[in-house]
């Protein structure tokens, strides 16, 4: 045996030198030192961490004397309100596994999510009514449905056998819960997009969401009782993992049903916003809102900014109305945000432009994942730090899923060579940072050169007239594939194909400037994600973008 064998008995872990981590543990301690301070608001509704820490006990308490128990699974349906946040503290307090389900999605695709994932118990807003009984309809056997009656919705109907505070009137608010007694248990389980088939079942566990709003916390230099607008989705990564690191700051919770610029700006105003996330789509709607809407707002916003890489136009937009923008990266089998564009002083003495370009690269890991490198998908070895040498993504760490649900196969293909396979193509620049090219699936091939989509979108993006862009490949009987690029302009303004055609040659080598633009537009998911899967099928019919 090597080493002093002292350090090795009598010293194993024990109740008191050992806990398993969890991000429950932030609402607790919220509740007992600041048990006054405003946890949630919504509306007219307005709770402290004492009244949150005992509704989410009721929630617990109530599923549990349903028979709901250790890695059964709850699925979710509802906007960013104050239920939608309860269950990322009730539904794991009695051992169970949070499936929270985009709003959008067809019926047929929440019939799978809920048959797939097994949900025992489907909470859901009345909004949704009209898709969910569809998709009941598609099950076998349907889960136990608790409906969300918010007085702030304005359509739909109750379809189960109990309302939500009625339910919640069931449960105990002295409910006694347990830490997991292991960490490594499922807290949550989140769905992929599945544009390319079924989507898949990505499983978060107690440690990673932990160790992620904490890094969030970190990452962001989050203060104590931060007041955080709900803009970015909840059932996207659990919010990025924002409703335990807002528990762990003590803050505030501003719910908003839908994201609306006039809303925003209101809640910015009247609840005085700290922080906010978002995709590039969701900032694109606050710069280009009328200025009234900002009267009276002095103080600026922690805003972070993900789901695409941001033109450089969206962040000079962001910081001439009072949003301080950080660039973070990830996806859902990291549990949002892996990735950050950390500042450096000396970037703020450059032309705003300058700095607008350094802050839109996806950056380096965050405090608390252990690595995130570009490397060589077929070798496995890093590439050269020389800002052209194109490799895949890669990360490895606790802020990784345990895996994809009942697919091994896919696991095993994500997890290939000891490191989590992004699918994005990117470089790695002189400074350590990661700057990305393309998702693999996105690069067009013209006459066999590669040509990224995300390079002439941010071309597009410095025009003036421009709001959107998405750019995808179109078949081309010569070239192969040539850009065909999809626009939707700012309001008001107007400019032909032929100008914007013109204005992208003076950014771009001549055989990346798109041939072909439409304008219209743009699909988005709800978390403001363009659908660029769409825009490909588009652009596969002369017709359609005549």
């Amino acid at each position: 045996m090597s080493g002093n064998p002292a350090y090795l008995v009598g010293l194993e872990k024990n109740q008191a030198n050992y806990a398993a981590l969890t991000p429950l543990t932030f609402l607790e301690r919220a509740a007992y030192v600041y048990p006054q301070k405003p946890s949630v608001v919504h509306g007219a509704q307005r709770f402290t961490w004492k009244q949150t820490y005992e509704r989410c006990r009721r929630l617990a308490s109530a599923l549990a004397r349903r028979g709901i128990g250790k890695n059964d699974t709850v699925a979710v349906i509802a906007p960013n309100t104050p239920p939608m946040y309860e269950a990322h503290f009730g539904v794991p307090m009695c051992g169970a596994v949070l499936n929270t389900l985009n709003t959008r999605l067809d019926p047929e695709s929440v019939a799978f999510m809920l048959q797939h994932g097994g949900a025992r118990v489907l909470i859901t807003d009345r909004e949704f009514s009209s898709t969910v009984e569809k998709a009941l309809a598609l099950l076998p056997e349907p889960p136990l449905v608790v409906d969300i009656d918010d007085p702030a919705a304005t359509e739909g109907r109750l379809l189960g056998a109990i309302e939500y505070e009625a339910f919640l009137a069931e449960g105990d608010p002295a409910y006694d819960w347990q830490p997991p007694a292991d960490e490594w248990d499922a807290i949550a389980l989140n769905y992929t997009s599945g544009t390319t088939g079924d989507p898949k079942g990505v499983v978060y566990h107690h440690r990673g969401a932990h160790l992620n709003a904490v890094s969030n916390v970190l990452n962001w230099g989050m203060p104590h009782h931060a007041v955080y607008l709900w803009t970015l989705p909840m059932f996207h990564c659990n919010g990025w993992c924002f409703p335990w690191s807002v528990a762990e700051r003590a803050g505030v919770s501003v719910c908003l049903r839908k994201v609306e610029a006039q809303a925003c700006w209101e809640a910015i105003r009247t609840e005085h916003v700290t922080h906010m996330c978002g995709a590039p789509i969701v900032y694109a709607m606050l710069i280009n809102a009328p200025a009234e809407l900002r009267a009276g707002i002095d103080h600026r916003i922690a805003g972070q900014v993900a789901g695409a890489a941001p033109p450089a136009a969206i962040i000079e937009g962001a910081e001439q109305v009072g949003i301080d923008l950080t660039h973070v990266y990830g996806l859902t089998e990291v549990y949002g945000p892996a990735g950050v564009c950390a500042k450096h002083e000396s970037w703020s003495h450059m032309p705003i432009d300058k700095r607008a370009e350094r802050n839109g690269r996806q950056g380096v890991r965050v405090p608390l994942q252990d690595a995130m490198t570009v490397l060589d998908s077929e070798t496995m070895e890093p590439v050269p730090w020389d800002g052209e040498t194109m490799g895949e993504i890669m990360f490895r760490g606790n802020i990784t899923m345990k895996g994809y649900l009942k697919n091994p196969g896919a696991t095993e293909k994500a997890f290939a060579g000891g490191w989590f396979h992004t699918g994005d193509l990117a470089v790695m620049q002189p400074d350590g940072y990661v700057k990305i090219r393309d998702r693999s699936k996105d690069i067009i091939i013209s006459g066999g050169e590669n040509i990224s989509s995300l390079e002439v979108e941010e071309a597009l993006y410095r025009h003036p007239a421009v709001l959107s862009a998405a750019v995808v490949a179109q078949p081309d009987e010569k070239w192969g594939e040539t850009p065909c690029a999809f626009v939707e302009l700012k309001f008001g303004a107007s400019v032909t194909a032929d100008e914007l055609r013109d204005f992208c040659r003076t950014q771009l080598a001549r055989f990346k400037v798109p041939k072909t633009f439409v304008f219209r537009e743009l699909p988005k998911t709800s978390t403001g994600k363009i659908q660029k899967f769409a825009l490909r099928e588009l652009a596969k019919s002369a017709s359609a973008i005549e």
